[in-house]
């Protein structure tokens, strides 16, 4: 996948709005503050693709965007940070347990969270959501190049136990700045993108 065309399809306010495909949906996730769209972004080589604000809590709905029309990637709301109201939270969370009702939509997750911090609860629940549908997880711990290299491990250790994830599940130190990480990444979805 040489992501030649990447372009935005649809965003999906409610279950009726998902798109079903027999393509391969790799999803994205992270709190609102932790630079999900950086990340998809630099994954796609383009700087403003996948909208990035100073606001955090932009992606308010489902976002698709189809990739050389070979897969989707499905950026899906921001947690935990956004200013916003709680009948609006309370939208996205029903969104979200709607969207992973049904797994056959996840071909590979992709949760991305901070590296210089703790992992949070509701980072907690989004990957007990991702681990409840059975299907292959890869964490990203984004914002690396703030962190000395001496703490890497450390840092990679705290989110494993925090998030209590499986030891096959793989974390990859990310820097969506730098670029580190970016060919460790795309590996891991190449390999669910036929």
């Amino acid at each position: 996948m040489n992501i030649h065309n990447a372009k935005f399809i649809k965003s999906a306010a409610k279950p009726t709005d998902f798109i079903r495909t027999p393509l391969p949906g790799i999803v994205f996730s992270g709190k609102s503050n932790v630079g999900k769209s950086s990340v998809i972004n630099c994954l796609l080589n383009r700087k403003n693709f996948a909208r990035v604000g100073n606001t955090p809590g932009k992606t308010v709905h489902i976002n698709y965007f189809l990739i050389d029309d070979r897969a989707y990637f499905i950026d899906l709301p921001g947690y935990g940070y956004a200013k916003v109201p709680k009948s609006e939270k309370e939208r996205w969370g029903r969104l979200m347990e709607e969207f992973f009702a049904a797994p056959d939509r996840i071909t590979l997750g992709v949760m991305i969270v901070d590296s210089r911090h703790k992992p949070t609860e509701d980072d907690r629940t989004m990957a007990g959501w991702f681990k409840s549908t059975g299907c292959p997880l890869v964490v990203v711990a984004n914002k690396c190049d703030k962190l000395k290299k001496s703490e890497h491990e450390a840092s990679v250790a705290q989110i494993r136990e925090t998030l209590e994830l499986p030891p096959d599940t793989e974390i990859v130190l990310f820097s969506a700045v730098k670029g580190t990480g970016r060919d460790a990444l795309m590996g891991r979805i190449l390999e669910y993108v036929k």
